[in-house]
């Protein structure tokens, strides 16, 4: 059985809502889409289980998204602008509250450096909260070690044109994804959309609430242990 830290919990779940934030949306779509997030090696801890989240909510404004996922210890939201390539994630973690920034040249540097990616779309369709889905397995390539994904996206909310900027595994993928598996820290997670509202969204749920203190990502590992 797997057991995790506080500690760890608070970087992973960090680390995995800014890598999200880009992963759905398109400049055609305005909305929410909601995610239930399962667990499926079953094996954690289960008291990290229970502080694990289970839902996440993603607000998406054309090139704009915003990433909701409360946990047991709090909350964690990630800001991220399609269109100058820069993001903000907030911790509202244990009453203490902190917004650590993303510049472009940051998220270009982390571009650099990734493993090869090859994915290819299958003929395979499933419904997902009401819309069709392409299957599309994507194979992650680092040195001798090899991850294979499955997702299943849809064109019918737009083109994912904002997929590339921040996460590059899925990069290449041509829609907005309703189902998808992320690995982080040993952890594998499962995201499936339960529910698609096509709405206006406010520009101020883009902007920075007041309260919060900034910080670095060191500053962020140092203060809670590092991982």
């Amino acid at each position: 059985m797997k057991k995790f830290s506080t500690t760890f919990i608070v970087i992973l779940i960090s680390a995995i809502v800014f890598n999200l934030n880009a992963v759905a949306g398109g400049d055609e779509f305005s909305g929410i889409i909601v995610y239930n997030i399962t667990y499926p090696d079953g094996d954690m801890d289960p008291q990290m289980a229970a502080m694990m989240p289970k839902t996440m909510k993603m607000k998406i404004k054309g090139d704009k998204s915003r990433t909701e996922i409360s946990m047991g210890m709090g909350s964690t939201i990630a800001i991220f602008d399609g269109g100058t390539k820069t993001g903000v994630t907030l911790m509202d973690i244990m009453g203490q509250k902190f917004a650590m920034k993303i510049t472009s040249d940051e998220i270009e540097k982390e571009l650099e450096d990734q493993p090869d990616i090859d994915i290819n779309v299958t003929s395979e369709t499933k419904e997902i909260a009401g819309y069709s889905c392409k299957k599309a397995i994507v194979k992650v390539k680092d040195g001798k070690d090899e991850t294979e994904m499955v997702v299943y996206f849809t064109k019918e909310l737009g083109t994912g044109g904002i997929n590339y900027n921040n996460n590059p595994v899925f990069k290449d993928i041509d829609g907005v994804m309703l189902e998808y598996v992320i690995a982080e820290k040993d952890i594998n997670m499962t995201f499936t959309a339960i529910s698609v509202d096509k709405k206006k969204i406010s520009d101020s749920e883009f902007e920075i609430p007041e309260g919060y203190k900034e910080i670095s990502a060191s500053e962020l590992k140092n203060m809670f242990g590092g991982y």
